[in-house]
């Protein structure tokens, strides 16, 4: 098996360095119209400089103005962490976290000392909840006129 793979490497490795060789082509133009030729076509001279690779209609995501690569990359990688992690991350952890406001508490102590107060005959609201001689109560000279709602 090891072999194979060694094999297959070494025929990769000769691929490439057949492609790296630069070839020269001579290509000629042939017209087979019956005109007669006005212009004959001569290719431009050649650069050794490769050019760079840019696609012709990329429009920037707004992180890299100069890389295509590195602009796609940052746009996944904010776009990923924002959606993935950020709302449905976060929105799991929301729907998993205990109640905050210990409503389902207050719900159940309710319960547990309503029947505490029927199993012992105990009025299930006290009339004396609040000590009577902490409360305020005005006179009927202070009240005046006021009326009152009961």
């Amino acid at each position: 098996m090891a072999n194979l793979m060694r094999l297959g490497a070494a025929k990769f490795l000769r691929g490439l360095t057949r492609a790296s060789s630069p070839k020269e082509l001579v290509k000629r133009s042939i017209n087979t119209s019956s005109k007669p030729p006005q212009a004959s076509h001569t290719p431009a001279a050649t650069c050794d400089e490769p050019l760079p690779q840019q696609s012709n209609n990329w429009i920037s995501w707004g992180f890299s103005e100069d890389d295509e690569t590195l602009d796609r990359f940052g746009a996944h990688l904010t776009f990923f962490t924002s959606v993935s992690l950020c709302l449905i991350l976060g929105g799991t952890i929301l729907a998993y976290t205990p109640d905050p406001k210990l409503r389902e508490w207050a719900q159940r102590e309710g319960y547990l000392q309503l029947r505490y107060r029927e199993e012992n005959g105990l009025p299930l609201i006290s009339r004396n909840y609040i000590d009577p001689s902490k409360i305020y109560i005005p006179s009927d000279e202070e009240l005046g006129d006021t009326e009152i709602i009961i």
